[in-house]
């Protein structure tokens, strides 16, 4: 038996996971927030700021270790949060603190980007995605057109897990990163597996030095006291390789916005920007479908209805599939899928007899898992199996959310167990790194571990019932904006 270690530092806090390399099974634990502003933070509150002293992941990372936490551990993965930007300088010091995938201020810039090149399409096919605010290529992009001097001091470019890592070394001459995380940045391409140096010149206005992409099993290196230490990854991909997904299982996880992604056997170019082509941890693929509203449109109903979200899955469940005729489109804050960034929620169906707490309570479960199932059908709609749907999030235990979405999803819905799935799946690279490197494991497959304990929802003989529901919400949704998925 082998033992290694996860660490996620997510945007608010570092947590790390001590496991078995055959089972997985969880040994030790530890746990530090990031430190707040004034040590180490920048820009507002925790998890609010958008730019941040790295050195503060590196002291959360240390408390989160003490205790013996990290006792005979033989190898480290490190998966930490997306789309970060870390500036360096031919000393390897940060030329200004790092940009987080938060900041919004590269919103022009991703713009500009997108008409440099020739339009979505070009971006698409270059590297399977179109610039965002929060991608690395924009942040480049805004730091040459705003802060020239840090710029032009910028002599190489890491995202949060790659500096992590870099650090774990020692700060060698070689920095590395993992496809996974690479193929966020905007200039690397998931389906070429290859940079894009050109188009880091397109937004700095020069090219510099980038990270080596490390392959799933391969070791970033291997400390001075011999502590290996795996590729890493990004959040996303830590958490799928964490839960064990594979092809055929689609994840949605449940947030005040939702992301809906699964693993496939290739890249999916989409010239709309509807999806986005990541690569995964494991050698395959993860396509991303997001959507602007998913538990924030729970929350305002709750709030409306004088209740909390336990409380509104207690009414939902107290009216019956369709609401009622109640339909809501929850499109609170304008949305992403389908593209209607300037619009705003709708609630139809009104008649006095709909009028009712409860049915207001299943229109927004109903709306917000419709909008869901319609992103779900982009990657449908692309040959993406979805045998299986893992449902992620604290609203995910609720009985309304587990009695609804198998019908309107059409799938076996699955349920995990609370976990920190990245921590986790960071571990697994660690113990995969770690077989590959003593002869035990092969560098094309994983060790299996267990399958994390969950609940199971099927679809049943209510399918039909689920059908009805859609269509009267694709109804509702075409009639108040005609053509919206046309152009997806």
């Amino acid at each position: 038996m082998g033992i290694v270690a996860g660490l996620d530092s997510s945007s608010e806090y570092t947590r790390i996971v001590v496991c078995d390399t055959d089972t997985g099974a969880v040994l030790r634990q530890g746990y530090a927030p990031h430190p707040a502003d004034g040590e180490g933070g920048v820009g507002g509150s925790v998890g609010k700021r958008t730019e941040i002293d790295p050195q503060a992941w590196l002291m959360s990372l240390g408390e989160a270790a003490t205790g013996g936490v990290l006792e005979g551990v033989q190898a480290i993965g490190v998966s930490a949060q997306q789309h970060g930007l870390l500036a360096l300088d031919n000393e390897g010091s940060l030329v200004r603190p790092a940009l987080l995938g938060n900041d919004k201020r590269a919103q022009a810039a991703a713009a500009d980007l997108i008409d440099a090149l020739g339009g979505r399409t070009a971006w698409a096919e270059a590297v399977g995605a179109v610039p965002s605010a929060a991608q690395p290529v924009a942040k480049l992009r805004w730091l040459a057109q705003y802060e020239p001097e840090s710029a032009q001091r910028t002599a190489a470019v890491l995202q949060p897990h790659d500096w992590l890592v870099w650090q774990l070394l020692g700060r060698p001459a070689r920095q590395t990163t993992d496809r996974g995380d690479a193929s966020g940045t905007g200039y690397w391409s998931a389906a070429t597996g290859v940079y894009r140096p050109d188009l880091v010149e397109l937004a700095l206005g020069r090219q510099v030095p980038l990270p080596d992409v490390l392959g799933p099993a391969e070791p970033a290196g291997t400390t001075p006291e011999g502590l290996l230490i795996s590729a890493g990854t990004g959040e996303t991909m830590a958490a799928s390789f964490g839960l064990g997904v594979g092809v055929g299982d689609v994840v949605v996880s449940l947030g005040a916005s939702g992301s809906i992604f699964a693993v496939h056997h290739g890249a999916l170019a989409d010239s709309t920007g509807t999806i986005t082509s990541f690569a995964d941890a494991t050698g395959m693929h993860l396509p991303v479908v997001h959507t602007l509203n998913a538990v924030r449109v729970l929350r305002g109903t709750a709030e409306l209805l004088g209740t909390d979200l336990d409380g509104l899955s207690t009414l939902a469940l107290k009216s019956t599939p369709g609401s009622h005729g109640l339909v809501m489109l929850p499109y609170l804050e304008g949305e992403r899928t389908p593209p209607l960034p300037h619009t705003a929620g709708t609630l139809a169906g009104l008649r006095r007899e709909s009028m009712k707490p409860e049915h207001l309570a299943r229109a927004a479960v109903e709306g917000m898992l419709c909008g869901l199932a319609d992103a779900l059908d982009i990657l449908r709609g692309r040959g993406v199996a979805v045998q299986r749907v893992f449902l992620l999030g604290a609203a995910a235990e609720l009985p309304a959310i587990q009695a609804a979405a198998p019908v309107l999803f059409a799938a076996q819905v699955i349920v995990p167990q609370a976990a920190d799935y990245a921590a986790l799946g960071a571990a697994r690279q660690a113990a995969w790194s770690l077989g590959v490197a003593q002869g035990t494991l092969s560098p094309q497959q994983p060790p299996l571990w267990q399958s994390p304990a969950a609940q199971v929802f099927e679809p049943g003989e209510e399918l039909p019932v689920g059908q009805a529901v859609r269509q009267q919400y694709a109804s509702v949704r075409e009639q108040t904006h005609p053509g919206a998925f046309g152009a997806v």
